[in-house]
C-alpha cells in the first residue's frame, strides 16, 4: 500500500539524512550522513455516511482541520477525489 495521504496527497520526504554525531575531532572523522525517508503521519480512518462506511487513510494534520471534520460528522458528503487509492504514478 502506498505510503500517501488520500485527502491531501501528502507523502514522504526523500531528502532527509541520518546523521550521527561521533564527537571526534578533525574533518576526517567528520559525522556520517545517510540518506532516509521521513514518511508522513498517517492514520487509518473509517468514514461511515449514509452511502456507507469507508476505510481511507488520512495524514494526522488533516484529521485535525475543519473540512474533515465536517465530512466525519456528515455534515458534508464526502468528496469523490477522497475515495481514490493513491499510486506513485512509476
Amino acid at each position: 500500500m502506498a505510503k500517501i495521504c488520500q485527502v491531501t496527497g501528502k507523502k514522504g520526504n526523500t531528502k532527509a539524512k541520518y546523521i550521527r554525531n561521533q564527537h571526534s575531532q578533525g574533518w576526517k572523522y567528520k559525522a556520517p550522513h545517510k540518506n532516509r525517508t521521513q514518511e508522513a503521519n498517517l492514520q487509518s480512518i473509517k468514514l461511515v455516511t449514509p452511502t456507507g462506511s469507508y476505510r481511507i487513510q488520512v495524514a494526522t494534520s488533516v484529521i485535525k482541520s475543519e473540512i474533515f471534520n465536517l465530512v466525519a460528522c456528515g455534515l458534508r458528503p464526502i468528496p469523490r477525489e477522497w475515495l481514490k487509492k493513491p499510486s506513485y504514478n512509476v
